[in-house]
């Protein structure tokens, strides 16, 4: 069965609800309902460069990327970290991220809301008002534009997880 072919489901957003429906035979709906629609392969069309990222299927073996990671001449570097692109959608991204340990990325923030999952390590998130411990095995989510740096205790990999609204501005 080919990924592409079948219905596609969509969510409608109703007066604050959300109701999922596939699209053939889909009533119309009111002024007030916005559709959101996700089409298997869209996300490789709307990509000019690395298509291949945005795959319908992808899966990959974390202990394998993290060990290339460690290869890259950017750890070799000294620079504390390196990082590859796993996943890339028009609204969605995962990354993998490697870091010396005692080392810290400054301040910044995502306009997306973000999720780090600690496969390896210990990394501590620095937020304005708090400090959260992230240990292998925990996941920690930000909400949209607060700004964190993010230290690794000892040498760390972690996924990060970026979701825009679709249609919203990103790189």
């Amino acid at each position: 069965m080919s990924l592409s072919r079948g219905p596609t489901l969509c969510l409608h957003r109703v007066l604050g609800r959300v109701r999922e429906s596939p699209t053939d035979g889909m009533e119309a709906t009111t002024m007030a309902a916005r559709k959101i629609c996700c089409r298997p392969g869209e996300g490789s069309r709307a990509l000019t460069r690395l298509p291949q990222l945005a795959k319908p299927l992808l899966q990959f073996n974390m202990s394998d990327e993290i060990r290339q990671l460690h290869r890259e001449k950017s750890w070799l570097r000294g620079t504390g970290r390196s990082s590859k692109t796993l996943v890339k959608h028009p609204d969605f991204r995962i990354v993998l991220v490697a870091m010396k340990g005692k080392t810290l990325m400054k301040e910044h923030r995502a306009e997306g809301r973000i999720s780090i999952h600690t496969l390896v390590g210990h990394i501590r998130i620095m937020l304005p008002d708090q400090t959260v411990e992230v240990p292998a095995g925990e996941l920690m989510v930000l909400d949209c534009g607060i700004p964190h740096d993010v230290e690794a205790l000892k040498e760390s990999a972690f996924l990060l997880t970026i979701s825009w609204p679709k249609g919203a501005p990103h790189e």
